[in-house]
């Protein structure tokens, strides 16, 4: 299609911040249409919106919609459904959201679209999946947003602890974007050093520790977190308009374990282009596991 034209489903706090974030940076993106449930909500954002581009770095024009005009979208981001509350778990929302999902699945499919699907909406790999099996798109234009922004944390914490610049770090979570998420350790480097080498394996520990339970930390002071992820979705969104075949933490669906969780994976123009064959220590493969089988446990929750 190559309009670049992105709807963005649900303007909460994060399907708003990632319009605010895509017009605020240099973006691939040329349209954003915005459509709420609550219909005023959409068209009050695109209004605020609007009044930014005489001054914002990039003209892009924003409206708000329905489901019939993403017909002609090249991406759909899903950041609709019912909020996690404080001292909820991601999982503690499944039920809810997989039947919202459903129908704003079939109806953004009625109108003809043959994009790409972002899912944000948590629990976002539980999610993807029941994307991929509503849409009955092919697997790979269906992506989560995965643990890009637990791996943006990881490289952020890392950095503070050997001064560096946290794009100089390589080094991810994967797994579920949740409580079971792991950090690759064995694999993270820093220009070809190992990390392990350099941060002591308790400190390591607390870093690990701290990336898993911030998303807690920041919904307990101000009720939820939106700007580091969106952050991430317009990454994610840039690296697919701009076909830059990066290697992004998404999630999306993985034959082998018959579910969506985070890896790292090559993400272009057609979606997820390849998952990674990233070799992991015995340990982190155990731990993989166990992550891969909660995801696979709340699948099989859901009665569709």
């Amino acid at each position: 299609m190559d309009n670049n034209k992105v709807m963005i489903v649900g303007t909460g706090n994060v399907g708003a911040s990632i319009a605010f974030a895509l017009i605020n940076q240099r973006t691939a993106v040329n349209e954003i249409i915005l459509t709420d449930i609550i219909a005023k909500d959409a068209e009050g954002e695109a209004m605020d919106l609007r009044d930014a581009l005489a001054v914002a770095p990039s003209y892009v024009k924003i409206s708000n919609g329905t489901y019939k005009d993403a017909k002609d979208c090249d991406v759909v981001v899903i950041t609709a459904g019912a909020a996690q509350k404080p001292g909820e778990s991601r999982m503690d929302l499944l039920k809810k959201n997989v039947n919202i999902l459903k129908g704003m699945i079939e109806q953004i499919m009625a109108s003809g679209f043959d994009g790409i699907f972002l899912v944000v909406t948590n629990p976002m790999d539980v999610l993807t999946y029941y994307t991929v099996k509503f849409s009955g798109l092919p697997a790979e234009r269906v992506i989560g947003s995965g643990t890009v922004l637990d791996s943006a944390r990881l490289r952020a914490r890392i950095a503070d602890y050997l001064n560096v610049n946290p794009k100089s770090v390589h080094a991810y979570q994967i797994g579920e974007h949740g409580d079971t998420e792991l950090t690759v350790w064995s694999r993270a480097d820093l220009g070809g050093q190992k990390i392990s080498e350099m941060l002591p394996e308790e400190t390591r520990k607390g870093i690990s520790e701290f990336v898993r339970n911030e998303a807690y930390a920041i919904i307990e002071k101000k009720g939820a977190t939106y700007y580091g992820i969106a952050t991430c979705v317009a990454q994610i969104l840039n690296c697919i308009l701009n076909d830059e075949m990066r290697v992004l933490s998404v999630s999306s669906y993985d034959p082998f374990s018959g579910v969506c969780f985070g890896f790292p994976s090559v993400v272009g123009r057609a979606g997820v282009i390849r998952r990674l064959d990233i070799k992991l220590s015995e340990n982190e493969g155990i731990e993989l596991q166990k992550s891969i089988n909660v995801i696979k446990t709340a699948i099989e929750s859901v009665k569709i």
